[in-house]
């Protein structure tokens, strides 16, 4: 971390009570689990927890095999007996303490930011924690920014919880800044203002944008100016293969970005980031991490100790094993290693994409500098065709091609409209790369040639 950094200031406490849902203002806090602090206490006798004793525990060690991201050497790691008896019992809901100091000295060093009212907690993957943080934000009707085209899982969560879904348009560089600021600027009087912006800043899911700073930059003094919260869900933070620098994430940039003098309070705090191991590490292990204000994760976790008490800390034993022994050059060295994986599969896929589909007009994209997906628009309508120029929305959308015709094709993509926030017709199409070969990527792109051509009138298409 830089030694010139300036002093910022956190916004107190009590400026997140609005942000808290009704929900979250009536659960307390366990009366079990907010005393197991004091169990540490020396000469403290506990009979407080129905902790199951760790002599019916069967696991004695554990060990498994890694590759080393520095020598690419395979290495034999084994979880300290401690570390594992520890994990083994029931733990604090944050996650296994070693692990969440290992976390916070990453989110410290990655996004320079000194320790200023924020902190970690670890969650069943990252859609575990968000899916609790809208749960503890937002009351039905309570609004909510959201970027459209956004993850399709995303909006499951938001339309069973009833919030009033504000679409903000974007393009092959993500939000669209001055958009935005017409949505805000032109806000109905009366009608109470959005509490949060969500968005995926990186290889954003499904349309594959990355933000550029100076974007993200104009987004944090919106947030700023307008007083609303951005939750920023970065499951591929890791995963830029681009070739400029990669911009800094809003949780950096609120704490480097100041407007003193401008009237507008550039307190931090307005961040909350949720971070995801799965693509990186392990999905299996169902790892995540929230880093953002003390007072919104603290509910977070409240919500945890009432739903599931804690994630697993057996997992977190098993990444605190290794990420110690790579110490976080290590862990940066395979995160590279991991991102110019997706860069090859990504040109491998686009070359596919534009020799069978390209080439011939019938697909358009932005080429995306993060992720694992590609979001291409089909272009159904011959246009040099008289049906071109009368063509509806409706007939240029993809959804029935991709749910039917391409099946029978024996290819399965996702619509683009399950990732429309309020629904309705569009031509695009999302498509992962992450596990495809070269052979398979050229049959799939062939056979969704031909269903694009049969559904222009080409039924001798092969």
């Amino acid at each position: 971390m830089s030694t010139e950094s300036k002093t910022v200031r956190a916004l107190p406490e009590s400026y997140y009570d609005r942000f808290a849902s009704i929900a979250a203002k009536a659960r307390k806090p366990s009366p079990i689990r907010a005393l197991f602090p004091l169990e540490a206490r020396p000469n403290m006798i506990s009979l407080l927890a129905g902790k199951p004793n760790p002599s019916t525990f069967p696991f004695e060690s554990m060990s498994f095999t890694a590759k080393n991201p520095l020598s690419s050497q395979l290495e034999e790691f084994t979880v300290d007996p401690k570390l594992l008896a520890e994990s083994l019992q029931y733990g604090p809901t944050a996650g296994l303490p070693g692990f969440v100091r290992w976390l916070e000295g990453l989110q410290e060093e990655e996004h320079a930011r000194e320790r200023e009212g924020w902190r970690v907690s670890v969650g069943t993957g990252s859609q575990d924690l968000i899916n609790k943080a809208l749960i503890t934000m937002f009351d039905p009707e309570d609004v909510m920014l959201i970027e459209s085209p956004v993850y399709a899982t995303t909006l499951t969560v938001v339309d069973s919880l009833s919030i009033t879904k504000i679409e903000v348009p974007t393009d092959g560089d993500g939000i669209i800044p001055s958009k935005l600021q017409i949505i805000l600027e032109e806000w109905p009087q009366g009608k109470p203002m959005p509490k949060a912006l969500y968005t995926i800043p990186y290889g954003g899911n499904p349309a594959g944008t990355t933000v550029p700073l100076t974007r993200r930059k104009e987004i944090l003094a919106l947030a700023r100016r307008y007083d609303f919260l951005i939750i920023e869900d970065d499951p591929y933070y890791y995963l830029y293969f681009g070739t400029l620098p990669r911009p800094a994430s809003y949780f950096s940039l609120e704490a480097s970005e100041s407007e003193q003098g401008t009237g507008v309070d550039s307190r931090v705090g307005r961040v909350l980031r949720f971070d995801s191991f799965s693509k990186v590490l392990s999905a299996g292990m169902r790892i995540g991490f929230v880093t953002g204000p003390a007072a919104l994760v603290g509910r977070i976790d409240q919500h945890t100790q009432s739903a599931n008490l804690q994630s697993s800390h057996l997992t977190h034993s098993l990444a605190l094993a290794l990420l110690s022994s790579w110490g976080t050059p290590g862990f940066l060295a395979h995160t590279q290693s991991v991102s110019q994986l997706y860069r090859q599969k990504r040109d491998m896929f686009e070359n596919a994409l534009r020799k069978y589909l390209g080439d011939e007009g019938l697909a358009v994209w932005s080429t995306p500098c993060a992720g694992m997906f590609v979001w291409f628009r089909l272009i159904l309508t011959d246009p040099t065709s008289t049906q071109s120029s009368t063509s509806s929305p409706e007939e240029e959308d993809s959804a029935d091609l991709i749910r039917t015709r391409a099946v029978q094709e024996g290819i399965i993509a996702l619509p683009g409209t399950v990732f429309i926030p309020n629904g309705g017709p569009t031509p695009y199409v999302r498509a992962s790369f992450s596990l495809l070969d070269e052979e398979t990527t050229e049959e799939a792109m062939r056979r969704l040639r031909r269903v694009v051509l049969r559904a222009r009138g080409r039924e001798d298409a092969v």
